[in-house]
């Protein structure tokens, strides 16, 4: 295939949620409370639709099993991915993420949830969650029982720009007043340990996970970092912020016209900000600040001409 794979979205409301997607990027928003909009996804819990003329309106999920040699893996492979932007208009729940291994047994063969977090924009007294201070599993029990969450939870600043690499069995959380490009596993599964004791529009508390958080939270907590790695290339410079067994991640911050070689696996880029063109075999194809596509596999040599940053990612 030698045309990229422009994508519409998929938006959730979350009790969390706010306006920041429409503000940010334009979109028009289901509701006032829009936390999430799956940007690439390939889920059954919400698949992003192909708008590319051939294959309008078809869904990522169904795209990908007739066509698998699009993303140069073989017929019956889950997608690997899934990309978001999310908007904390407040806290979310303090959460953590199986591995492989766990989710294989324990959510019916769906996939672990590693995930990396690129701070877009925050408020100035921005922090997240990463992390917690206990030493052992009675420790952690502990301070969770009785109540001392500021005593347990690790709280970081955090300002735009900031690239955060979250593995699997990680205690975390996003918090008010935080716009973040979220790549990650392709997996819906979370566990949640603390939620503020808040209540859905019913009146009801979300359930916890307890038990099966405590058989996956990495204890003591350990830092995953990863330095980035800065580039320049023709009028790109590129930054590699992680190369894990999960994925790979970029910024390119195009200015002007940059040249980039053919690749042999499949690319997914969203559009953070700015305008600018794909030029692949002599055809143009525009793309502005929240745009999100796939370059397929064996793409072949293509530029990108404008000024814009763009996330890009790969398995």
């Amino acid at each position: 295939m030698k045309y990229p794979l422009f994508l519409d979205p998929v938006f959730k409301e979350r009790i969390w949620g706010g306006t920041k997607l429409r503000d940010a990027f334009g979109y028009a928003l289901p509701s006032e409370r829009t936390g999430e909009c799956w940007a690439v996804s390939a889920h059954a819990h919400g698949s992003s639709a192909v708008k590319t003329a051939r294959w309008q309106e078809r869904h990522l999920i169904k795209y990908g099993r007739i066509t698998p040699e699009v993303f140069g893996f073989p017929d019956g492979k889950v997608f690997p991915l899934l990309v978001k932007l999310l908007d904390a208009n407040m806290d979310l729940s303090v959460q953590v993420h199986p591995d492989d291994d766990y989710a294989t047994l324990h959510e019916n063969g769906d996939l672990g949830k590693t995930e990396c977090w690129y701070i877009i924009d925050c408020k100035d007294d921005a922090e997240l969650i990463l992390g917690h201070h206990a030493s052992t599993k009675e420790d952690f029990k502990r301070l969770m029982e009785s109540g001392d969450w500021n005593g347990l939870l690790r709280r970081i600043k955090i300002k735009p720009r900031r690239f955060l690499y979250v593995p699997s069995g990680t205690l975390h959380a996003l918090c008010e007043g935080t716009l973040v490009l979220e790549i990650q596993q392709n997996s819906d599964t979370t566990y949640r340990v603390y939620d503020y004791d808040r209540c859905n529009d019913q009146g009801q508390k979300r359930t916890l996970h307890i038990e099966k958080a405590m058989e996956v939270i990495t204890i003591p907590h350990i830092d995953k970092v990863y330095a980035p790695e800065v580039k320049k290339v023709d009028n790109a410079v590129i930054t590699a912020y992680v190369q894990s067994d999960y994925f790979s991640v970029y910024k390119w911050k195009i200015s002007g016209r940059a040249v980039f070689p053919s690749h042999q696996t499949y690319l997914l880029g969203s559009v953070l900000s700015g305008s600018g063109r794909i030029v692949n075999h002599g055809i143009q194809y525009e793309c502005n600040a929240g745009s999100h596509f796939i370059l397929p596999a064996h793409f072949g040599e293509f530029s990108i001409e404008g000024t814009c940053e763009l996330m890009i990612s790969h398995p």
